[in-house]
């Protein structure tokens, strides 16, 4: 597909509280594993320039000398890599970080169980981006065994919010029945689960559905690997997918974030790269609309 004057803006809108964000973002995990920091680097600040006002992050986005081995190389943050790049931050961009995993130099990657782990991680987060608050916190769920209720974990968050730490919260990994547990606690402004074109589709269609009943955006993360996750979109395969991108002289990476985007207008997308080329192809997937025919070959 053309790439000429690509922009986020190109994908409309959506309402995180009350920040407007456009719902092509950007995920801030692959570019921890650059070894060329001043690349990543550039990368952040090119998907600004592009238009993007939305990134996600995380405690846990971490890779020591990008092999993921606890104790080998220095660490590298991609909360750091967001400051070193963005600071002082433009007045329209979101920051959206999740909590509940984190990183240890020594125990690798932990998960915190407890209100006071969870201040903890959020403080962090604010040395690390350099910020007196968080836009968004997502409170990621995990293995669940031995950790504090949920209410208890989210009313922790809560607390902060008011406070004045937290901005806005969300919840990550995440059923439906978990939006109603917290609904007395806090509101939720969007949920971020595992969900694309190539998998997780019956396990999340109701949450999306639900989602978009409540004005709470969904934003899907591992929408370009689907289940081959970390490793990344190149190991993905589509017939359906590469069909569609002929169709379109699209590449299947920017099928399957346009398949994302017609999901529903409180739909978000946040791709993540470390390849100045691979952020241009995908913010220019904002501007591909698909047909009905192509929605049908895809479903």
């Amino acid at each position: 597909m053309p790439t000429d004057e690509i922009t986020a803006a190109a994908a409309g809108t959506w309402t995180l509280g009350d920040r407007t964000v456009r719902r092509m973002g950007f995920g801030s995990m692959r570019i921890t594993a650059n070894p060329d920091r001043d690349r990543a680097v550039a990368v952040l600040r090119r998907a600004v320039e592009l238009g993007v006002n939305h990134i996600d992050t995380a405690a846990f986005y971490v890779s020591p000398g990008g092999t993921l081995r606890v104790g080998t190389g220095p660490a590298r943050y991609a909360t750091e890599l967001i400051r070193a790049a963005l600071r002082p931050y433009p007045e329209d961009l979101v920051i959206a970080t999740k909590v509940g995993f984190g990183y240890d130099r020594q125990q690798g990657f932990t998960e915190a169980r407890t209100p006071a782990q969870l201040r903890a991680q959020v403080e962090e987060n604010l040395r690390r981006l350099g910020r007196d608050h968080l836009d968004v916190v997502n409170l990621r769920l995990g293995r669940e065994a031995g950790a504090a209720p949920l209410v208890d974990r989210f009313g922790a968050l809560a607390e902060l919010r008011d406070a004045g730490l937290i901005r806005h919260l969300g919840l990550s990994n995440v059923r439906a029945e978990h939006l109603d547990e917290v609904a007395a606690v806090a509101p939720v402004v969007c949920v971020q689960n595992n969900y694309g074109v190539d998998a997780y589709r019956e396990q999340q269609d109701a949450v999306v559905r639900l989602c978009g009943a409540r004005g709470i955006a969904y934003v899907p993360f591992f929408a370009l690997a689907g289940t081959a996750r970390e490793a990344g979109a190149g190991a993905a395969r589509n017939a359906a997918v590469e069909a569609v991108a002929r169709a379109h002289d699209a590449t299947p990476q920017q099928v399957r974030l346009a398949w994302t985007l017609h999901q529903g207008p409180h739909v978000l997308a946040i791709p993540g790269t470390g390849d100045p080329a691979h952020l241009t192809e995908n913010i220019a997937a904002a501007s591909l609309r698909l047909t009905p025919k192509d929605l049908t070959t895809l479903s």
